[in-house]
This record gives C-alpha cells, sequence and structure tokens, in this order.
C-alpha cells in the first residue's frame, strides 16, 4: 500500500485476463481518494453467481481484466475531508454499485441500481466512462461514501459479505410486494439467494415453501425454517400446489420450466424472477391470461433499501451461511466449479485478509 493521500493505493488482487484463463495475482492501481471517498481494507468478499458468468463472459459484455467480486466487507482505514457517515474503524459493506449519477429520476427514488449511469463494482467503469472498476479479490478498494453501509456491529464480516448481493437481491422484491405476515410464500430454489430469501421470508412472518430439483434440500430447507418442500421434477406435486401461492420468488440461474411455476399462483399472484439464466426462458400466453399473474424481476436495491436490509439482518441476527476459502487461482478455480455444481452450502467468501501474506 502506497500514501493514498497523494498516490492511490495500489491493492493486491486476483484477476482473469481472457476467457477461460485462471486467476492470477494482479497489482490494481486504486484512484487517489476525493473528499467523499472512504479507503476500505477488504477482510472478505463473496462469491456470487455473477462472478462466474462475468468472468466466463456468459452475458457477452465482459472487458479484461477483471477482479471480480461485489460482495465486500471490511474496516474503514480513511475517510474524505466530506465523510460524516462512518469513522475509521467501522466496519462496512460495498455491494454491487460504488457510483450513480444521483440525479436522475431513478436516483431521486433512491433506486440508483436502475440509474443508466450506475457505475459496477466490477466490469464496469466509473462516471468518466473510461477508468475501469475492479471488485472486490482485492487488498483495498476506494467508494464514494454514498454508496457504502454500515454493518451493524453485531454481525460476522464473513457471513455478512453475501448480504450486499444475495442478501439485497431478495429481500428488495419482498418489501416491494409487500411480503408479510401469513403471505403464502414460494422460494424457488435452494443456493445461494434462495437460503437467504427463505431467512427473510420467515423472519417477515411469511408461510415459506422451497421448490427445489433436489431431494437432499430438504432437510435444509425445514432447519432454515421453511414450512414446506417440494420437489419440482414431480408433476404430482405441482399439480396439488396449483393456485397455491400469493408471491413466488425464483432465485434460479439456470434455464427451467417457468410456466410450470407461474401456474402455481393464486389469482393476480406474483411471479418474481432474481436468478439472471443465461438463456431465454419460455411460456405460453395462455399460462398469463387466464389468471392475471403479475410476472416481474428484480435487480438488488438502492443504497437507502440495502441499509434497511442490513438494520434488518443485525435486528434478527441474519447472515448468509458460506463456506470460508483463502484465495489461490487453484481454490477460486474450485469454488467456481463447486459452484455452479450448486455444490456449496450456501455461499463461498473470500478470506481476504489471509490470502495474501
Amino acid at each position: 500500500m502506497t500514501d493514498s493521500k497523494t498516490s492511490g493505493i495500489v491493492a493486491k488482487s486476483y484477476a482473469v485476463h481472457s476467457v477461460g484463463d485462471k486467476f492470477e495475482l494482479f497489482d490494481v492501481q486504486r484512484r487517489v481518494p476525493r473528499d467523499d471517498d472512504i479507503v476500505i481494507k477488504i477482510l472478505f468478499c463473496g462469491i456470487c453467481h455473477s462472478d462466474i458468468h462475468q468472468a466466463k463472459n456468459e452475458w457477452h459484455n465482459s472487458t479484461y481484466p477483471m477482479v471480480p467480486g461485489h460482495e465486500i466487507t471490511g474496516v474503514v482505514e480513511q475517510i474524505g475531508s466530506k465523510v460524516q457517515k462512518v469513522q475509521i474503524g467501522d466496519h462496512v459493506g460495498v455491494g454491487c454499485l460504488v457510483d450513480s449519477c444521483l440525479d436522475c429520476r431513478a436516483c431521486k427514488r433512491d433506486l440508483e441500481q436502475h440509474c443508466p449511469d450506475s457505475c459496477i463494482t466490477y466490469n464496469s467503469t466509473e462516471l468518466d466512462k473510461k477508468t475501469p472498476t475492479y471488485g472486490g479479490y482485492s487488498t483495498y478498494v476506494i467508494v464514494r461514501d454514498h454508496f457504502v453501509c454500515k454493518i451493524p456491529k453485531n454481525l460476522p464480516l464473513d457471513g455478512a459479505a453475501p448480504l450486499l448481493c444475495a442478501g439485497i437481491t431478495t429481500y428488495s422484491p419482498m418489501r416491494q410486494h409487500n411480503v408479510g405476515q401469513n403471505t403464502r410464500m414460494a422460494v424457488v430454489g435452494l443456493g445461494g439467494l434462495g437460503h437467504m430469501a427463505v431467512k427473510f421470508g420467515i423472519a417477515l412472518g411469511a408461510h415459506v415453501t422451497v421448490i427445489s430439483t433436489s431431494e437432499s434440500k430438504r432437510n435444509d430447507a425445514m432447519k432454515l425454517g421453511a414450512h414446506a418442500f417440494v420437489i419440482s421434477k414431480d408433476p404430482e406435486q405441482l399439480k396439488d400446489l396449483a393456485r397455491s401461492f400469493q408471491f413466488i420468488l425464483d432465485t434460479v440461474s439456470a434455464k427451467h420450466d417457468v410456466q410450470a411455476l407461474v401456474q402455481l399462483l393464486d389469482f393476480e399472484g406474483t411471479f418474481c424472477m432474481v436468478g439472471a439464466p443465461s438463456e431465454p426462458i419460455d411460456f405460453s400466453a395462455t399460462t398469463i391470461i387466464f389468471n392475471r399473474p403479475r410476472i416481474t424481476g428484480s435487480i438488488i436495491g438502492g443504497m437507502k433499501e440495502t441499509q434497511e436490509m442490513l438494520d434488518f439482518c443485525g435486528k434478527h441476527n441474519i447472515t448468509s451461511d458460506i463456506e470460508l476459502i483463502r484465495a489461490t487461482p487453484e481454490t477460486l478455480k474450485t469454488a467456481y466449479d463447486r459452484t455452479m455444481k450448486a455444490d456449496v452450502k450456501y455461499r463461498f467468501v473470500v478470506d481476504i485478509q489471509n490470502s495474501f501474506a
């Protein structure tokens, strides 16, 4: 680390340099901090499914070299002269966004994630449209204070890291669609997103059913607090659930039968996609014209809502279930491979502070 006040910070990082490459050590020159910036020493960073999509260019928008990671927790090491929301030593988090215009219609509604000029934590550029952004598989990050959240003191920073994406991605649509006491809710998929959705649904007072392709997930679903568990591959089980749910949250990132799931909605129920399959999803028109379902999607949340989610987690002692790893080219590859196979309970988190000794 250099003197960040004069020349910025050189942050040790892990990057991929092209499609199919292994991760390699890579030095990122972070910008010189501005008066509204917070310098964060990164301690932990979750591995999100979208990290894998981006590293492999599965969404066909990747730029390299790429340092993934947008589920970042750490400690404030330095603050600019205009920063008032945090102090040195505070526990903080950074999610998918690191900047936006703060002036458009979306930003003024605290929906910065929908700003046309929003800056993503990595595989993006800063507002100048030239300076590349790099993510959290790195020792330091410098972020505008508006886009930094405080982590409640009672939450461990490793288990809290996935809240910055998996947490807000599932919390936000539940708040948008008023999930609450006795809402009949289904969660499709029990992975990094799905297990957080179950925790939030239970904490909000909903009646939660988990829908999965794997019988092996049944015990875990019930341990998380789910009231029921259904195998989606069994037509009879799905038939019995016709018109059962007021809200369905689909967290699956692979191609699957959405039509069969929409048919489980009650009249004017809501089906919300938060998983992001790389292939198009198909269903027939008759699926949506007879029962007036609301089919929608959601992506993360604004900064105000993200802080609300973290405070909610602090109140209810909610964190992600994680497997902690140290970063090496081999361990990152293994984590990516296992995540693609849904072989993790339920989120890999990189122990950044012990990965660059």
